[in-house]
Parts: C-alpha cells; structure tokens; sequence
C-alpha cells in the first residue's frame, strides 16, 4: 500500500471577535465584557475586533496581581 503525504498550512488568527476573545479567555461571553478591559479596534463599519496581544498582557497583568489594566491597550499607552 502506498503512502500519502498532505500539507497543511494554518495561520493563526491575531485579531478575534468577542466570542473568540471570550473563548480565548476562557470566559463567557457575558462576563467577558463586564470584566475585560482591553477595548476592540474598529476596523469597519461591522467589524470590532480584539487584539490577542492585548488579550495576554490583560491576563498577565491579572496573573501578576497587577491592576487589570494591561500596560498598553489596542496599541496606546493609557
């Protein structure tokens, strides 16, 4: 019998809308938004889209104990 060879190519997503941001966090949708500091970029008419960069520095900063503000947020320094 022969053998096949298959080659997948697969880009991870950087931006995500809020379910994926939500799910990305391990939260639901809901809370996400209650707690979540990091604000989505507009990038269109319908589309808002949350960075993930700014997603982990949110989660590092609250693994650290930190304030729950990330040190930059959609690329800005507060």
């Amino acid at each position: 019998m022969g053998t096949a060879s298959l080659n997948i190519s697969v880009t991870e997503k950087r931006m995500l809308d809020l379910g994926e941001a939500s799910s990305y966090c391990g939260l639901p949708v809901r809370h996400f938004k209650t707690v979540c500091p990091v604000q989505p970029i507009d990038m269109g008419d319908k589309y808002s889209r949350y960075d993930k960069r700014d997603l982990d520095q949110w989660i590092d900063a609250e693994k650290a104990g930190g304030t729950g503000n990330p040190p930059i947020l959609n690329g800005l320094h507060p």
